[in-house]
Protein backbone atom coordinates (compact mmCIF):
# COMPACT_ATOMS: atom_id res chain seq x y z
CA UNK A 1 0.00 0.00 0.00
CA UNK A 2 1.49 3.51 -0.81
CA UNK A 3 2.10 5.74 1.92
CA UNK A 4 1.97 9.29 1.43
CA UNK A 5 5.47 11.08 2.64
CA UNK A 6 4.84 13.55 5.50
CA UNK A 7 6.01 17.17 4.98
CA UNK A 8 6.73 19.02 7.95
CA UNK A 9 6.42 22.90 6.98
CA UNK A 10 7.95 25.75 9.78
CA UNK A 11 5.35 28.14 10.91
CA UNK A 12 5.75 32.21 11.33
CA UNK A 13 5.53 33.32 14.34
CA UNK A 14 4.82 36.77 16.20
CA UNK A 15 5.60 38.20 19.62
CA UNK A 16 2.96 38.87 22.41
CA UNK A 17 1.70 42.23 22.62
CA UNK A 18 -0.53 44.31 25.21
CA UNK A 19 -3.76 42.63 23.10
CA UNK A 20 -2.93 39.47 22.26
CA UNK A 21 -1.00 36.91 22.74
CA UNK A 22 2.26 35.17 21.10
CA UNK A 23 1.17 32.81 18.16
CA UNK A 24 2.17 30.82 15.18
CA UNK A 25 0.67 31.04 11.90
CA UNK A 26 1.45 29.85 8.16
CA UNK A 27 -0.75 30.44 4.44
CA UNK A 28 -2.91 27.64 3.66
CA UNK A 29 -1.44 27.84 0.10
CA UNK A 30 1.59 26.37 1.76
CA UNK A 31 0.06 22.77 3.08
CA UNK A 32 -3.07 23.09 0.39
CA UNK A 33 0.06 22.82 -2.32
CA UNK A 34 1.79 19.94 -0.26
CA UNK A 35 -1.69 17.66 -0.37
CA UNK A 36 -2.51 18.68 -4.04
CA UNK A 37 0.79 17.20 -4.39
CA UNK A 38 -0.03 13.93 -2.53
CA UNK A 39 1.78 15.05 0.38
CA UNK A 40 -0.01 15.27 4.20
CA UNK A 41 1.40 18.59 5.71
CA UNK A 42 2.34 18.97 9.28
CA UNK A 43 2.90 22.28 10.45
CA UNK A 44 5.98 22.64 12.88
CA UNK A 45 5.79 25.06 16.01
CA UNK A 46 8.81 26.90 16.95
CA UNK A 47 10.99 24.42 18.90
CA UNK A 48 13.80 25.35 20.88
CA UNK A 49 15.90 22.56 21.72
CA UNK A 50 18.08 20.60 19.11
CA UNK A 51 16.98 17.36 20.32
CA UNK A 52 13.35 17.85 20.48
CA UNK A 53 13.88 19.36 17.04
CA UNK A 54 15.83 15.96 15.49
CA UNK A 55 12.96 13.75 17.13
CA UNK A 56 10.19 15.95 15.20
CA UNK A 57 12.52 15.58 12.16
CA UNK A 58 13.29 11.72 12.22
CA UNK A 59 9.27 11.26 12.06
CA UNK A 60 9.24 13.38 8.83
CA UNK A 61 9.99 12.24 5.20
CA UNK A 62 10.58 15.67 3.82
CA UNK A 63 10.28 19.87 5.13
CA UNK A 64 9.44 22.70 3.55
CA UNK A 65 10.76 26.13 4.52
CA UNK A 66 8.04 28.69 3.84
CA UNK A 67 8.86 32.40 3.42
CA UNK A 68 8.33 35.37 5.71
CA UNK A 69 10.43 38.44 7.35
CA UNK A 70 14.26 38.61 6.53
CA UNK A 71 16.85 37.04 8.47
CA UNK A 72 18.91 38.93 10.75
CA UNK A 73 22.28 39.82 8.45
CA UNK A 74 24.18 40.16 11.96
CA UNK A 75 23.89 36.66 12.85
CA UNK A 76 26.07 35.87 9.24
CA UNK A 77 28.48 38.86 10.05
CA UNK A 78 27.07 41.46 7.92
CA UNK A 79 25.68 45.01 8.49
CA UNK A 80 21.96 44.96 9.00
CA UNK A 81 20.37 47.85 5.88
CA UNK A 82 17.63 49.91 6.71
CA UNK A 83 15.04 48.14 4.53
CA UNK A 84 15.72 44.68 6.63
CA UNK A 85 12.19 43.50 8.09
CA UNK A 86 13.38 40.89 10.62
CA UNK A 87 11.65 37.89 11.24
CA UNK A 88 10.65 37.09 14.98
CA UNK A 89 13.93 35.89 16.80
CA UNK A 90 12.14 33.01 18.18
CA UNK A 91 11.29 31.78 14.29
CA UNK A 92 15.11 32.61 13.30
CA UNK A 93 16.50 30.96 16.22
CA UNK A 94 14.25 27.60 15.32
CA UNK A 95 14.47 27.76 11.96
CA UNK A 96 18.75 28.07 11.70
CA UNK A 97 18.86 25.32 14.27
CA UNK A 98 16.34 23.38 12.39
CA UNK A 99 18.11 23.66 9.18
CA UNK A 100 21.22 22.86 10.96
CA UNK A 101 19.84 19.13 11.56
CA UNK A 102 18.06 18.65 8.34
CA UNK A 103 21.32 19.22 6.24
CA UNK A 104 23.25 16.81 8.96
CA UNK A 105 20.37 14.06 8.63
CA UNK A 106 20.28 14.86 4.54
CA UNK A 107 16.19 15.05 5.13
CA UNK A 108 14.35 16.30 1.68
CA UNK A 109 14.29 19.99 1.91
CA UNK A 110 12.40 22.68 -0.40
CA UNK A 111 12.90 26.37 0.98
CA UNK A 112 10.91 28.99 -0.42
CA UNK A 113 11.72 32.62 -0.26
CA UNK A 114 13.77 33.38 2.89
CA UNK A 115 13.29 29.51 3.01
CA UNK A 116 15.40 29.57 0.28
CA UNK A 117 17.64 32.02 1.69
CA UNK A 118 17.84 30.24 4.76
CA UNK A 119 19.79 26.96 3.10
CA UNK A 120 22.07 29.01 1.26
CA UNK A 121 23.30 31.27 4.40
CA UNK A 122 23.25 27.64 6.51
CA UNK A 123 25.47 25.80 3.80
CA UNK A 124 27.95 28.65 3.37
CA UNK A 125 26.45 31.16 0.95
CA UNK A 126 25.64 35.17 1.60
CA UNK A 127 22.86 37.16 0.55
CA UNK A 128 22.50 40.54 -1.14
CA UNK A 129 20.96 42.96 1.50
CA UNK A 130 18.51 45.00 -0.88
CA UNK A 131 18.84 44.38 -4.61
CA UNK A 132 18.36 48.48 -5.60
CA UNK A 133 21.51 49.14 -3.73
CA UNK A 134 23.49 46.18 -4.57
CA UNK A 135 22.15 45.46 -7.93
CA UNK A 136 21.37 48.92 -9.47
CA UNK A 137 20.68 47.35 -12.91
CA UNK A 138 18.42 44.70 -11.62
CA UNK A 139 14.54 44.49 -12.95
CA UNK A 140 12.05 45.48 -10.20
CA UNK A 141 11.93 42.34 -7.54
CA UNK A 142 9.47 43.85 -5.59
CA UNK A 143 5.82 46.38 -6.03
CA UNK A 144 4.31 47.61 -2.92
CA UNK A 145 1.61 48.18 -5.06
CA UNK A 146 0.41 45.62 -6.80
CA UNK A 147 1.28 42.03 -5.16
CA UNK A 148 0.73 40.09 -7.99
CA UNK A 149 4.45 41.21 -9.43
CA UNK A 150 5.94 39.24 -12.19
CA UNK A 151 8.76 39.26 -14.21
CA UNK A 152 10.40 36.67 -16.37
CA UNK A 153 12.65 33.39 -15.44
CA UNK A 154 15.53 31.65 -17.15
CA UNK A 155 15.79 28.25 -16.40
CA UNK A 156 19.22 26.43 -16.79
CA UNK A 157 19.21 23.23 -18.91
CA UNK A 158 19.05 19.63 -17.45
CA UNK A 159 17.85 20.92 -14.06
CA UNK A 160 14.45 20.44 -12.53
CA UNK A 161 13.51 23.58 -12.94
CA UNK A 162 13.99 22.86 -16.77
CA UNK A 163 12.14 19.70 -16.28
CA UNK A 164 8.69 22.23 -14.78
CA UNK A 165 8.86 24.89 -16.98
CA UNK A 166 10.42 23.50 -20.18
CA UNK A 167 12.03 25.99 -22.57
CA UNK A 168 9.27 28.01 -23.56
CA UNK A 169 9.09 31.94 -21.59
CA UNK A 170 8.29 31.89 -18.32
CA UNK A 171 6.84 34.41 -15.39
CA UNK A 172 6.49 34.21 -11.60
CA UNK A 173 5.39 36.65 -9.19
CA UNK A 174 8.39 38.34 -7.20
CA UNK A 175 8.07 40.02 -4.03
CA UNK A 176 11.75 40.07 -2.51
CA UNK A 177 14.62 42.66 -1.51
CA UNK A 178 16.76 40.47 -1.14
CA UNK A 179 18.80 37.92 -2.94
CA UNK A 180 21.46 35.41 -2.74
CA UNK A 181 24.78 37.04 -3.57
CA UNK A 182 27.62 34.04 -3.45
CA UNK A 183 25.89 30.78 -3.67
CA UNK A 184 26.81 27.97 -0.82
CA UNK A 185 29.16 24.74 -2.18
CA UNK A 186 27.58 22.28 -3.25
CA UNK A 187 24.32 23.86 -4.77
CA UNK A 188 23.69 24.77 -8.37
CA UNK A 189 21.41 27.92 -9.64
CA UNK A 190 18.70 26.69 -11.75
CA UNK A 191 16.60 29.56 -12.89
CA UNK A 192 17.63 33.34 -12.88
CA UNK A 193 15.22 36.30 -13.36
CA UNK A 194 17.06 38.23 -17.04
CA UNK A 195 18.67 40.30 -14.95
CA UNK A 196 20.67 37.45 -13.40
CA UNK A 197 19.22 37.64 -9.81
CA UNK A 198 19.21 33.58 -8.43
CA UNK A 199 15.59 32.45 -8.59
CA UNK A 200 15.76 29.14 -7.71
CA UNK A 201 18.53 26.52 -6.44
CA UNK A 202 19.34 22.54 -6.51
CA UNK A 203 21.83 20.96 -4.58
CA UNK A 204 24.25 18.56 -6.27
CA UNK A 205 24.90 16.85 -3.39
CA UNK A 206 24.33 12.77 -4.32
CA UNK A 207 23.35 12.18 -0.79
CA UNK A 208 20.76 15.23 -0.37
CA UNK A 209 17.54 16.07 -2.24
CA UNK A 210 17.27 20.26 -1.47
CA UNK A 211 15.96 22.68 -3.55
CA UNK A 212 14.50 26.42 -3.32
CA UNK A 213 12.83 28.86 -5.14
CA UNK A 214 13.00 32.70 -4.68
CA UNK A 215 9.01 33.08 -6.19
CA UNK A 216 6.52 32.02 -4.43
CA UNK A 217 4.46 28.54 -6.07
CA UNK A 218 2.28 28.50 -3.09
CA UNK A 219 0.64 31.88 -3.45
CA UNK A 220 -2.47 32.93 -4.97
CA UNK A 221 -0.18 34.94 -7.77
CA UNK A 222 1.52 31.68 -9.19
CA UNK A 223 1.08 29.98 -11.82
CA UNK A 224 -0.81 26.57 -11.94
CA UNK A 225 2.32 25.10 -13.95
CA UNK A 226 4.05 26.21 -10.28
CA UNK A 227 2.12 23.44 -8.52
CA UNK A 228 4.60 21.39 -10.24
CA UNK A 229 7.41 21.98 -8.05
CA UNK A 230 5.73 20.76 -5.36
CA UNK A 231 4.66 17.42 -7.36
CA UNK A 232 8.19 16.62 -8.34
CA UNK A 233 9.91 17.64 -4.40
CA UNK A 234 6.66 15.39 -3.34
CA UNK A 235 7.35 12.49 -5.75
CA UNK A 236 11.54 13.19 -4.80
CA UNK A 237 10.38 12.88 -1.35
CA UNK A 238 8.51 9.26 -1.91
CA UNK A 239 11.44 8.26 -4.04
CA UNK A 240 13.81 8.31 -1.09
CA UNK A 241 11.41 6.42 1.00
CA UNK A 242 11.43 3.90 -1.77
CA UNK A 243 15.74 4.00 -1.66
CA UNK A 244 16.92 7.06 -4.13
CA UNK A 245 17.63 10.56 -3.67
CA UNK A 246 17.32 12.73 -6.88
CA UNK A 247 19.46 15.55 -7.43
CA UNK A 248 20.08 17.75 -10.22
CA UNK A 249 20.59 16.40 -13.33
CA UNK A 250 23.56 18.50 -14.81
Amino acid sequence: MFSKPVIGLNANFRNATHDRPAFSFISAGYYDAVIAAGGIPVVLPPVSSPEDQQAVLSRLDGVVLIGGPDLDPNRDGFMRHASIRMMEPRREDADRSMMKLIAQMRLPVFGIGVGMQLINVAMGGNLFMHIPEDLPGALPHHDTIDKHHRHGLDVVPGTLMEKIFGDGEVRVNSSHHMAIDELAPGFIASARSPDGVIEAIESIHEDWFAIGTQFHPEAESASALDQRIFEEFVEGVAAGKAGGVRVAAV
